[in-house]
């Protein structure tokens, strides 16, 4: 019994004490839980130090603005201009007129200052707190595209202004503006503001937009000018010259906002509200090419944006060929008369207009024209769309018609036919008639394309396929729903370019623009400090055809005596040297253009008008 109670004891004795092993594992279990903390802290001291680095990594120094707004020689006090090929024949300066931009500083010491109705107004708008806060504010941080404080947009404007809208955008943007704000005060970082604020109308700073829209200097400004001029700031497309019934209204809420912000006293705020809204007259300056600009500007759009290329500071020598350009721009004015039977006015080019052929008046005729350098793929001339009245700077796209045949031709040229090949031109269940009204029989492909049956092109389509005739297509950078082309809208520039590939043996020249390869019209960009920006003087290439195919469709396309049978001789298409040339015509007749190339040039002539009218007029222009 006693022996028992013994091992009683013994186990109870066992069960009250720790077991080495367990002691052992709650050992290793504790230390593995600290040293998975001291990981993670690591770890996270780690990444921090990472992502800031990444947040930091390339941001621009601070003090990088004194270089483009230094009142002596800031990049940005120059405005963007752009030139011809040439570099030195100016074509478009963005600034009221083609003068560097005065600095006015904001210090009453001066006697030349920034009135302060004008920065309490811009104040009142844009930033009322700026004065007490560090320069930025974590307000919608998650909102790239969000800059709460005139700090940050400044910093936004001129020194963020290549980055992408992201998160680390906009951290680095407060970052920046805490910077600045130690750096320079506020006082400087405000007269930096308004040297530099868009005010409209390429209108740069205060004192550029004072003179554009009141014909004085800044320093002169009343309270309600003043007033004016700070609702601008912040709505640019809102000026006084684009929008004026807005402009005024935006001037009489800024007035009531200073009065309420006890900025101005009740008596002067009404005296204010109640001066006049006059604006001096304003002539925009000429530009020989406008639709030539917007085109590049578009181009550029790709990759600057268009507020930087604006804000100033750039030199942009483009491909214009200006002599090309104003002659070229005088024909189409002086064919359009002709097509209206009015008297064709002297211009430059007076001498080398050719006639036109005999017709009846074309009723609200409508032009526009392009030129190119196959060889480059360098735009050497663009005019818009022009009527009796005016050219404007619109390169619309507009219905195909026939002038994309060859390439459901060339699809037929890579799957075994020739230009010997015979179709046949003969009534068909489609239904489809020929633009003369009448059937031709069999015949040579070659004479079918030169004279531009539709019946045997539907045939040629429908062996094809459409799918084989769009990927011949795209390959040239056209891009419309073949089985519906005649209605399919085309750009002058793609069609153009696709036949430039004819007059370049087979080859597309151009540069990669949007992801795309095609004719462009910018040779160089630089800043005041000539560190290039872009160089898009050596053009690349592209295969897109065979050269053996290319050569096809040219000798077709030049065949003066096959297209005789539609056209007769002599026609508009025959230049005295061999081009290879197409009309492209639209069912319903309001609708016409001509391409035609050489080695040297590439020439698109697009003609609209309000009625029917003879395809042998877009031609007539073309030549």
């Amino acid at each position: 019994m006693s022996s028992t109670l013994n091992i009683l004891r013994n186990r109870r004795r066992r069960r009250n004490q720790p077991d080495a092993r367990l002691q052992e594992r709650t050992s290793a279990a504790g230390f593995g839980c600290v040293f998975s903390i001291s990981v993670f802290l690591l770890f996270l001291t780690f990444s921090s130090v990472l992502t800031y680095r990444a947040i930091v990594n390339d941001l621009p120094p601070a003090d990088a603005i004194e270089d483009l707004l230094n009142p002596r020689d800031g990049q940005l006090l120059q405005p963007t201009r752009i030139y011809a090929r040439d570099g030195e024949t100016l074509v478009q300066v963005f600034a009221p007129e083609d003068a560097p931009r005065r600095y006015i500083p904001l210090s009453i010491e001066n006697p030349q200052h920034l009135p302060s109705p004008l920065w309490q107004a811009t104040l009142a708008l844009r930033d009322p707190d700026f004065w007490s806060h560090p320069g930025y504010s974590l307000d919608n941080l998650s909102d790239p595209e969000s800059h709460p404080t005139l700090t940050q947009q400044l910093v936004a404007d001129l020194l963020l202004w290549d980055e992408p809208p992201t998160l680390r955008r906009a951290i680095r943007e407060r970052m920046l503006a805490a910077q600045l704000t130690n750096l320079y005060g506020r006082q400087q970082i405000l007269e930096w503001y308004l040297n530099s604020a868009n005010f409209g109308h390429n209108a740069y700073g205060a004192e550029s937009a004072a003179q554009l829209y009141f014909g004085k200097s800044v320093t002169e400004l009343s309270t309600s000018e003043s007033a004016t001029l700070a609702a601008a700031s912040q709505s640019p497309a809102f000026n006084p010259i684009d929008a004026p019934t807005i402009a005024y209204q935006r001037r009489q809420e800024t007035l009531y906002i200073m009065e309420e912000l006890n900025l101005l006293d009740a008596e002067p705020a009404d005296a204010a509200r109640r001066a006049p809204f006059n604006l001096p007259s304003f002539n925009e300056p000429e530009n020989p090419a406008p639709a030539f600009t917007r085109l590049i500007l578009s181009q550029l759009d790709t990759v600057y944006p268009r507020e930087r290329i604006e804000r100033g500071g750039l030199t942009i020598i483009s491909t214009l060929d200006l002599d090309l350009q104003t002659d070229a721009a005088c024909t189409l004015t002086a064919q359009i008369a002709r097509l209206n039977k009015r008297t064709v006015e002297e211009c430059s080019a007076a001498s080398l207009l050719p006639t036109l052929p005999t017709m009846d008046a074309v009723e609200n005729p409508q032009a526009s024209a392009l030129v190119l350098d196959p060889q480059t793929g360098e735009i050497l001339a663009a005019i818009g769309e022009t009527n009796l009245n005016a050219a404007s700077a619109n390169l619309a796209p507009h219905r195909a018609g026939s002038s994309v045949t060859p390439f459901i031709y060339l699809t037929g040229f890579t799957r075994g036919l020739s230009p010997a090949s015979l179709l046949w031109d003969i009534p068909s269940e489609m239904g489809i008639q020929n633009f003369d009204n009448e059937f031709h029989g069999p015949l040579r492909l070659r004479t079918a394309l030169a004279n531009d049956y539709r019946v045997p092109v539907q045939g040629v389509l429908a062996q094809m396929g459409g799918e084989n005739v769009t990927r011949i297509s795209r390959s040239f950078g056209l891009d419309f729903d073949v089985l519906r082309y005649e209605d399919a809208l085309v750009a002058p520039l793609d069609l153009a370019s696709a036949y430039s590939v004819f007059a370049a043996e087979g080859a597309l020249n151009g540069q990669i623009i949007d992801e795309k390869l095609q004719p462009f019209g910018v040779l160089e960009v630089r800043d005041a400090r000539d560190k290039i920006w872009l160089d898009w003087t050596t053009p690349q290439s592209q295969a897109v055809v065979t050269p053996q195919l290319a050569y096809l469709m040219t000798d077709v396309l030049s065949d003066e005596t096959a297209r005789w049978a539609s056209l007769g001789t002599p026609n508009a298409l025959e230049i005295g040297r061999p081009v290879a040339a197409k009309i492209g015509q639209v069912l319903d007749g309001r609708e016409a253009w001509t391409i035609g190339a050489t080695p040297q040039r590439v020439a698109l002539v697009w003609l609209g008008a309000d009625a029917t009218f003879s395809p042998n007029a877009a031609a007539g222009i073309w030549h």
